[in-house]
């Protein structure tokens, strides 16, 4: 942070996305209310989670970030919040097997309520309203009085956030993450119609655990067995609210650290150089994400870095990218090249579900899970080919049992999305169309293992013919 930031000088930037509040003394009302809460999250669960990232950045963890496009105060269910977590357990065991190495698990949970739009207003049969922007500004009825923005929303974004972190708290360290429970879980996935090709990867997790409870590594032995660590993350888009939740480290005095989720992310709609939002994320201590779309080109990238993470501390910054299959290997090689040539510590993350967003024939917005596959196995085959860590993926996802994706296991069609289309804003994966990626990332994780082994005994071979030819 240099000494021309503070936690309002985005304010002399210019802000994109943002609302337009009619009552402006109402407005710093709710902030100066904010402004005296407690903060959500503390520097030090940030600073952990960036040593985390920093291992991601080195090729020794994985990020797995999912959750919600957008979370409803509507919605708001105890067990809407430990189904979305338990898949997200699930997903992580299988990718912790698949990858052998820890995974790092952050939610889009307790802050995801702002959604950046492609247009400010919107217009239904010659009615022109101003866009739902996310329950913490507005409401999606289409009516004059729901979609406009009201201040008094945040303490309600405040007070559901802290709730969810209170559960998701319980749920990390109370026993319900327990490996054998998880494990289980699996189980009963895989032996599901049509998934027996995960059977196997489910099966040998559940070996894996006998064979070291008969060692007498048990959940007392081993608590990361028992218990994991869990972090928030949401988009930096309302800066009024993360402004009011911003704090000073009072272990480390002059650091000043985002008190509403432990990683930020700027999107792709919000990151120009000389905007309010970059401006704002520079000067906070949290990790950062960047959204990384196909307008986005190699020069600007660095500056971006060069303005984000000036010291290129390791952890600090991941680059999202979101290009859409068939799109990634026009996009995403020349911005990896650059960052390897320029030996910038970041982690490379995969979004495969922006840039695959299509409108069915019977007119729901949707996304083809095949697409989405497609775009992770680019995103794998390009890190390999430009010697670049897969380090992430972020993922729109629910535990609940929603039809707004097509495809998977289930073989969703169009005709199923008006079942149970539940989303406020875009579609998510369902559970089990979730952990069915999880396997197919395990799967390519495997093939990088393998290719690795065969690259090791080529070198091993070539090392003994020269040997005997040397001889």
């Amino acid at each position: 942070m240099t000494a021309s930031w503070s936690k309002e000088s985005w304010r002399n930037f210019t802000v994109h996305q943002s609302p337009v509040y009619e009552d402006a003394a109402a407005l710093s009302g709710v902030t100066s209310r904010l402004a005296s809460f407690p903060p959500l999250v503390f520097a030090g669960e940030a600073r952990t989670l960036k040593q985390r990232l920093a291992a991601a950045s080195r090729g020794e963890a994985f990020l797995l970030q999912g959750g919600d496009c957008a979370e409803a105060f509507a919605d708001f269910r105890a067990n809407a919040v430990r189904d979305t977590f338990r898949v997200l357990l699930q997903m992580a065991v299988v990718l912790t097997w698949g990858a052998k190495k820890p995974v790092i698990k952050v939610g889009r949970m307790a802050g995801q309520f702002a959604k950046p739009r492609s247009a400010p207003t919107e217009t239904i049969d010659g009615v022109e309203l101003p866009s739902y922007r996310g329950d913490i500004i507005n409401d999606l009825p289409f009516t004059a009085e729901a979609r406009r923005p009201r201040p008094e929303k945040m303490l309600e974004a405040y007070t559901q956030s802290a709730a969810t972190l209170n559960l998701l708290r319980a749920f990390a360290k109370g026993g319900y993450a327990d490996m054998r429970r998880v494990s289980e879980w699996n189980l009963d996935f895989a032996a599901g119609e049509g998934a027996e090709d995960y059977r196997r990867i489910a099966e040998r997790v559940s070996d894996a655990l006998d064979f070291m409870q008969a060692c007498g590594v048990g959940t007392k032995e081993a608590p990361a067995l028992h218990e994991v660590d869990f972090f928030t993350s949401h988009e930096a888009l309302l800066l009024e609210y993360e402004q009011a939740l911003t704090r000073e480290d009072s272990t480390h005095l002059g650091q000043m650290v985002a008190g509403s989720a432990h990683m930020l992310w700027i999107g792709d709609r919000t990151r120009q150089l000389d905007g309010a939002h970059v401006e704002y994320c520079r000067g906070v201590l949290n990790p950062i994400g960047l959204k990384c779309g196909p307008s986005l080109k190699p020069d600007e990238l660095i500056r971006l870095i060069d303005r984000l993470n000036p010291e290129d501390e390791a952890g600090r910054l991941t680059l999202i990218g979101r290009f859409g299959a068939g799109k990634t290997q026009e996009h995403l090689p020349s911005l990896v090249r650059r960052v390897q040539a320029e030996g910038r510590k970041v982690v490379w993350c995969c979004d495969p579900m922006h840039g695959n967003t299509i409108k069915a024939e019977n007119g729901y917005k949707t996304r083809p899970f095949e697409r989405i596959l497609q775009e992770v196995r680019e995103f794998f085959d390009i890190c390999r080919s430009e010697n670049a860590q897969p380090g992430g993926a972020h993922i729109e996802m629910t535990g609940a049992d929603v039809t707004e994706c097509l495809g998977g296991l289930q073989d969703l069609k169009a005709a199923d999305l008006s079942d149970r289309y539940h989303t406020a804003c875009d579609p998510r994966l369902n559970a089990s169309q979730s952990l069915e990626l999880a396997f197919l990332l395990a799967e390519e994780f495997d093939e990088i293992a393998q290719a690795a082994k065969a690259e090791r005994r080529r070198e091993d071979e070539r090392e003994r013919a020269r040997l005997a030819a040397a001889s």
